[in-house]
């Protein structure tokens, strides 16, 4: 009869440390390694039994997930943020990859949603959006602080169109700080060209996803909330109640808001 393996990866950019426990909790195999798809589908090919495993939350959490998923019977990307005792003790690859494999046999880690991978594209657009669009928000207000700071009123919008540029500009009488000016508004007109392609990407993407639609009949929820809802909810069966769905829904939504009213 094949066993139940319990399996923690600590993983680093090189190299990711391996510990093994069985059915009872027992330390059965340490490993050590290398991070690449080839290398570690190798391994775990070699596991016999119903295979468990954990890892944290991290750069590598996504792609380690969409590899290892088809491959194992339980896979949980725990949070070290609400893990403490993952911080107990003394700390090493092999120590925390034999702990990691221990709270998982204890049923001890809370877990970070990873899946539903028919909207991964639609939420790496989202994400390049709302990255833009924090990055548009950060230099006007760098244009603004520039003004301010040489004691020019520019409350309003008018100090960002290109038809009032030259007027913005002539207010300014040191020549390096008018310098300074001229190369924020090139990142300006930069970054407000690449959120328009960024947009009509993700709005394109979100047609693809029917949920869409119905979100848009809701008030307040337009074309761009409503496909950032499904980009970053994903699926509403991750969440145990309505009140956390929607709690976390306009939480988000409400953070997300702010920079992109201000970058509008």
């Amino acid at each position: 009869m094949n066993s139940e393996k319990y399996i923690g990866l600590d993983v680093h950019q090189a190299t990711i440390s391996v510990a093994v426990l069985d059915s009872t909790g027992k330390l059965v195999m340490e490993s050590i390694l290398k991070t690449k798809a080839a290398t570690i589908l190798e391994f775990f090919a070699g596991l016999r039994g119903t295979l468990s495993v954990t890892f944290e939350e991290g750069t590598w959490a996504a792609w380690l997930y969409d590899l290892l998923k088809p491959h194992v019977a339980k896979l949980v990307v725990c949070n070290p943020r609400k893990n403490a005792l993952l911080k107990d003790g003394n700390k090493s690859d092999r120590i925390d990859a034999h702990r990691l494999a221990e709270l998982l046999y204890l049923n001890k880690l809370s877990s970070v949603y990873h899946g539903e991978t028919g909207v991964r594209m639609l939420r790496e657009l989202a994400r390049s959006y709302l990255t833009i669009v924090k990055d548009l928000t950060r230099v006007m207000s760098r244009l603004k602080a520039l003004y301010r700071s040489w004691a020019i009123p520019c409350a309003g919008r008018d100090v960002y169109y290109t038809r009032h540029r030259t007027e913005w500009l002539g207010k300014i009488a040191e020549t390096g700080v008018r310098r300074r000016a001229e190369r924020l508004y090139q990142q300006l007109d930069m970054l407000q060209h690449l959120r328009q392609q960024a947009r009509r990407e993700l709005l394109a993407e979100s047609r693809k996803h029917n949920i869409t639609a119905k979100l848009r009949q809701i008030p307040a929820l337009g074309p761009i909330r409503s496909a950032l809802a499904v980009a970053l909810i994903q699926t509403p069966h991750r969440f145990r109640s309505k009140r956390q769905l929607w709690t976390s829904a306009l939480a988000r939504q409400g953070h997300q808001a702010d920079h992109v009213s201000q970058a509008a």
